[in-house]
């Protein structure tokens, strides 16, 4: 009996670790030199927090953000990004079997200065924000990975009223609302939150609506955007003001219900805001500040989905530009572009505090982080 459950155990712990899945850490980077290797890939022990090398990618021009297919399968980046007269898409297969991370083919973006790109739930179509010339752009997926022909472009020259940093249109990301049916496009230069329904069944699936943006308050910078895991509600991080605005949202309709700063008080001007996202549980948002505070500002979230201020935690860096959360909630990894290191935190689930973990890795002009179970 006792060689039975002994033969049992084995067989368990093989199918489990079979079919096991892990954390893959994704890391882009300003390199600005094609030796270097452009973007890095760690796996996260999910009990310590350690960061293991994984695989890389060498012979890529400033990744500046990457995203990750719903299947795991493939990576879609930002690169030229802040290189004179290009901007392009790039495609890359992930093979963890072979630890293995292989560029496919890229696409010109359709403007200079590339600096978001996010994949639809279909894993068919990705849209991609240009910064420098202010327009979007959709391209559809092949089966094999690789982007297609620009689908879609839409340019757009107005700004707003700071004379030094909105002469014109700015957008900045490009985010599927939670049922994918529709794109929102935060405008930095022009102070709007831009909006098209999206069609995933026709080969121009940008389509206009009857609201196609929502105003936000004057030279607030509008830049990254995310949404509550009930859908009911959407928030935007303002660059330029430091605030984080509340929406109420529907059928691709925004209705402003808070605004809040992610500063402390006591700052008051050289905001320099930058990226938001949500607890999975819904019950916590951070947001990262860049500039005189490099922090992450920590927020309790009210089943009316307004934010109460409840703490900040330094990044360990500086310039945080990117950070993500794993799809478990349990860690926080945040990438520091002027000091070149990538802090993990541990989250407390309960008070939404924030505990540095593991051992820092370091990677020069790190831009951009992302976090897959595959």
């Amino acid at each position: 009996m006792k060689q039975k459950i002994t033969f049992l155990t084995i067989i368990f712990l093989l199918t489990f670790n079979l079919f096991a899945q892990s954390n893959y850490v994704f890391l882009g980077s300003y390199n600005r030199d094609k030796s270097a290797e452009a973007i890095q890939v760690y796996q996260l022990d999910t009990l310590s927090g350690k960061l293991v090398k994984f695989a890389s990618v060498k012979n890529v021009v400033n990744p500046s953000y990457l995203t990750v297919s719903p299947n795991g399968k493939f990576v879609y980046a930002c690169t030229d990004t802040k290189t004179p007269n290009a901007g392009s898409i790039s495609s890359f297969e992930f093979d963890p079997a072979a630890k293995s991370l292989t560029f496919l083919n890229s696409q010109r973006s359709g403007g200079e200065n590339p600096v978001y790109v996010a994949v639809h739930k279909s894993g068919k179509w990705i849209a991609n924000a240009n910064y420098t010339e202010g327009s979007v752009s959709v391209f559809p997926i092949l089966e094999n990975g690789k982007i297609d022909s620009i689908a879609q472009n839409f340019q757009y020259m107005e700004g707003s009223t700071n004379k030094e940093r909105q002469t014109r249109s700015h957008v900045h990301s490009s985010v599927f609302s939670p049922q994918f049916d529709y794109l929102f496009l935060p405008d930095l230069g022009a102070d709007k939150i831009r909006c098209y329904a999206f069609d995933e069944n026709q080969k121009k699936p940008l389509v206009e609506t009857k609201n196609p943006f929502t105003k936000t308050d004057l030279e607030a910078g509008p830049r990254h955007f995310a949404f509550h895991p009930n859908q009911k509600f959407s928030y935007c991080i303002e660059e330029m003001a430091g605030q984080i605005s509340v929406y109420q949202y529907e059928n691709g309709v925004l209705n402003k219900i808070q605004r809040i700063a992610a500063h402390p008080d006591k700052i008051k001007e050289g905001f320099e805001s930058s990226d938001i996202h949500i607890s999975p549980d819904g019950k916590f948002l951070y947001a990262t500040n860049r500039g005189r505070e490099n922090n992450i500002a920590i927020f309790s979230i009210d089943e009316n989905g307004l934010l109460k201020n409840i703490g900040y935690q330094s990044t360990l860096g500086k310039h945080p530009r990117i950070f993500a959360i794993d799809e478990n909630g349990k860690f926080l990894i945040a990438s520091n572009v002027l000091t070149g290191n990538v802090i993990v935190f541990r989250r407390d689930s309960k008070t939404g505090l924030l505990k540095k973990v593991g051992k820092e890795i370091k990677m020069e002009n790190v831009s951009c982080v992302q976090i897959k179970k595959i």
